[in-house]
């Protein structure tokens, strides 16, 4: 079989949860950008309107914690665009707590929005793909927190390190089917939700210091590694997680 060395995504449909701001945002243009259509969740609708009045695409409320409401959401793209291509299970949370301050409604929430929700989308998902015949991609947006640990991050790492293993396993299970499962695991990044952490002098010196290219991720940096993912130059890449942390599990 000829290799692909194309990046572009044109035909292809695409579904990024979470996708109002931060790099679920930056990720659905860039998939855009490379041709695809994308539609983007919310668990606002207000704010889901935003994201399809920015995508040009439909609305799509979606609250990952809720089975019910991933599923719905799940098929309303499936159905209005009579295909889905690629899923990037962007929706996550982190609720930073030191060992003995972790709570049970906090842990639940994490575990809930980072492991559960990418599960049961990525199971709606592939049952579109399945049926169509035509194969997918699914990428899991994890964490470097999923692959070494961080302090004040039990519940964090332990459901980006649940997310990390579940690709292995999803991508074992759906290859006979034509569907890649890969994860996309970053640093800290430059966003608005790191930026309580990398405000704090202590953490960014702290974070800076682990980092051999000596600085924090962009968005770009990480949409750039889920393009790739969900390209057709990645066809023989599956199971695998594509740390993008300027070296810091490297050490």
């Amino acid at each position: 079989m000829p290799v692909s060395l194309s990046f572009r995504l044109d035909g292809k449909v695409a579904l990024v949860t979470g996708a109002s701001r931060g790099l679920g945002a930056g990720i659905a243009d860039a998939l855009q950008e490379a041709g695809a259509t994308v539609a983007g969740t919310s668990r606002e609708p207000k704010s889901a309107a935003q994201v399809a009045k920015r995508l040009g695409s439909v609305p799509v409320v979606m609250d990952v914690t809720d089975v019910a409401s991933v599923r719905a959401g799940v098929d309303r793209v499936a159905s209005e665009f009579e295909r889905l291509d690629i899923l990037v299970n962007n929706a996550g949370l982190n609720i930073p707590q030191g060992v003995f301050d972790v709570d049970e409604a906090s842990w639940d929430a994490v575990l809930d929005a980072n492991l559960k929700g990418t599960f049961f989308a990525a199971q709606a998902a592939a049952r579109h793909m399945v049926a169509s015949g035509d194969g997918g991609r699914i990428i899991n947006v994890t964490s470097q927190a999923g692959v070494v640990g961080i302090e004040e991050r039990s519940a964090y790492g332990a459901s980006k390190g649940g997310a990390v293993l579940l690709t292995k396993v999803l991508a074992i299970e759906l290859a006979q089917h034509g569907i890649t499962v890969n994860a996309v695991a970053p640093t800290f990044v430059a966003t608005e939700l790191a930026r309580g952490t990398l405000e704090n002098p202590e953490w960014r010196e702290r974070i800076l210091s682990r980092i051999p290219l000596g600085r924090v991720g962009e968005v770009e940096d990480v949409a750039a590694a889920t393009l790739y993912l969900a390209s057709p130059a990645a066809a023989m890449v599956t199971g695998h997680t594509l740390l993008v942390d300027g070296g810091w599990t490297a050490w």
